[in-house]
């Protein structure tokens, strides 16, 4: 393991501007990827991530955010709360399977502790058992593993449809793909159908939990600076699971000539 495992003591509070990076697109709840702490987030294509930043803000402005809407106006608040458990229950044994791989065996138990919990007696994941019972998520997924196992982010993409990400964070989200039914045709081959229509209730229902803190990336002076800052303090959240060490600076540049 390298050294975005070891943590410094530090009060565990989530960036300001993480809740929002996510509200980009249509797909912002499944995106991945950005530097590690430490490292200014490297955009070398910040022309063309721009124009496909552009592209997807209009493809959400005129018919992602107004599904959203709807979805959030017909579905009454537990509905809503059941349908986004049911996903994040989906997505548990490959959160589990990530902690393990980076080296955490008591968090990969506790995301196995909740799958059963949640899949038994949450009816399906519908309901938060595990949550209930006082075992939290432990959100994992690869392109984490790839940072504690020291893999560099590589360059910020804005990929269409999908968001802010880099390199990692694309062999992160495919990898991930693999464990979880709604993205991997081998899970649901006779069923594809079905598969389809969850996902892009997945979709719709990711985009609807931004609703709101989204106006706020709106109203900023650079809504692309402004994601592309949040993207990557969340992501380093999320690498150091929710204790990024504090940054060093040298006393000597604050001197007085």
């Amino acid at each position: 393991m390298n050294h975005l495992q070891r943590r410094r003591p530090g009060t565990r509070v989530a960036p300001v501007l993480a809740v929002f990076a996510l509200a980009c697109s249509a797909l912002g709840g499944c995106a991945t990827a950005p530097a590690g702490y430490g490292e200014d987030v490297k955009d070398p294509f910040e022309a063309v991530n721009r124009k496909i930043f552009g592209f997807n803000s209009g493809v959400d402005r005129y018919l992602m955010r107004p599904l959203a809407k709807g979805y959030k106006f017909v579905t009454p608040d537990p509905v809503e709360a059941g349908v986004r458990n049911f996903f994040v229950n989906l997505g548990t044994p490959v959160e589990a399977a990530n902690a393990l791989l980076q080296g955490k065996p008591g968090d990969a138990g506790a995301s196995v502790g909740r799958f059963l919990l949640n899949s038994t007696f949450g009816i399906g994941g519908l309901i938060d058992v595990a949550a209930m019972n006082g075992i939290d998520r432990r959100r994992e997924d690869f392109a984490q593993t790839l940072a504690v196992w020291g893999v560099p982010s590589g360059p910020y993409l804005v990929v269409p449809f999908i968001g802010p990400g880099s390199l990692r964070g694309v062999a992160g989200l495919k990898a991930d793909s693999f464990g979880n039914p709604l993205f991997d045709d081998g899970w649901t081959y006779e069923n594809t159908s079905v598969r389809d229509k969850l996902f892009v209730l997945r979709i719709i229902d990711a985009r609807a939990g931004f609703i709101g803190p989204d106006e706020q990336i709106q109203a900023a002076f650079d809504p692309y600076a402004f994601v592309r800052s949040a993207y990557g303090q969340r992501r380093d959240f999320l690498i150091y699971d929710g204790d990024p060490p504090e940054e060093e600076f040298d006393d000597e540049e604050f001197e007085d000539d």
